[in-house]
């Protein structure tokens, strides 16, 4: 197997398994926080989202010049749209990575803060930290909320407290 194709695997994988803890997210609890210090639940799930997004940059340009002033990010105003949003985001990630060739894996990429190169990676490098890696820690977190929530959270490797595995 090529590695355009594991990536795609893992992609695909971690999208589901985290559409899986969206959609348990209530409408009405999209203000809710577990601290002052944290995101609101819509906040988190929304980063989320510009998670799974940042796949269609990595693998279409060679960098991506970020300007807090200018930076639109996007935030659901429900849980339907948090869903629609992710759904085409996946959609769009995954046609971008079936259009990839595996020689551009190892094309660099850069980050930059206002036109400082924050770092330089390959784009297959790039895809593992800031799209997988990324949107798996922040689903880590949304399980916390969920929980919280008393809202049963799935399993993600496996069955979960709420989620028994299946008797044989």
């Amino acid at each position: 197997m090529n590695l355009i194709k594991s990536l795609t695997r893992e992609f695909e994988h971690e999208a589901e398994t985290t559409r899986k803890h969206l959609e348990r997210l209530p409408g009405d609890k999209l203000d809710w926080k577990p601290h002052q210090k944290s995101f609101t639940a819509a906040a988190l799930a929304s980063h989320i989202v510009d998670c799974a997004s940042w796949t269609e940059s990595i693998f279409t340009q060679d960098e991506f010049n970020f300007d807090p002033a200018t930076y639109k990010l996007f935030l659901a105003k429900s849980t339907e749209d948090l869903l629609s949003t992710f759904d085409e985001t996946v959609k769009v990630g995954k046609q971008v990575l079936s259009a990839t060739d595996e020689a551009s894996l190892d094309q660099s990429w850069r980050l930059k803060i206002m036109g400082n190169v924050l770092f330089e990676k390959s784009k297959a490098e790039v895809f593992r930290d800031f799209v997988l890696s990324h949107l798996i820690h922040h689903r880590g977190q949304l399980s916390v909320y969920l929980r919280l929530l008393e809202i049963p959270v799935p399993g993600s490797y496996g069955p979960s407290a709420d989620e028994p595995p299946p008797t044989v």
